[in-house]
């Protein structure tokens, strides 16, 4: 075949290889996919200091003096944390919060406390 004269297309010829470039993770952006959360209790008028102690040792094993410091600081703060760790153990200690029951001391209180997660500071 002369130069000027194009090749037959040709079903047993393999295409010819393209080169892909493998996909790069993003970079994760700080408190993304942070490593430490924190477990916070929110403040509520519906709970006693003697609810919240009692909670504190039972569900995270505080002793009894560690536990008061927590109702005390979410009484005088509106929020204490109770709990630093990872992701997964925050979300089962808030939910033990939050199923742990009504304050039976107080007659008009109609459940558990709040609480929340949230990323801790780095």
């Amino acid at each position: 075949m002369s130069a000027s004269t194009p090749n037959p297309p040709s079903e047993n010829r393999p295409a010819p290889a393209q080169t892909v470039a493998p996909k790069q993770a993003p970079s994760p952006k700080p408190n993304q996919n942070p490593w430490l959360w924190q477990v916070v209790l929110l403040d509520d008028e519906e709970h006693t200091y003697e609810y919240v102690t009692r909670m504190m040792q039972e569900l995270f094993g505080y002793s009894p003096e560690a536990a008061h410091k927590i109702a005390e600081t979410v009484d005088e703060e509106g929020r204490a944390v109770c709990l630093t760790t990872h992701k997964e153990h925050a979300e089962l200690k808030r939910d033990q919060i939050l199923g742990y029951g009504r304050d039976k001391l107080i007659a008009s209180c109609k459940g558990s406390m709040s609480a929340i997660i949230e990323p801790a500071p780095q």
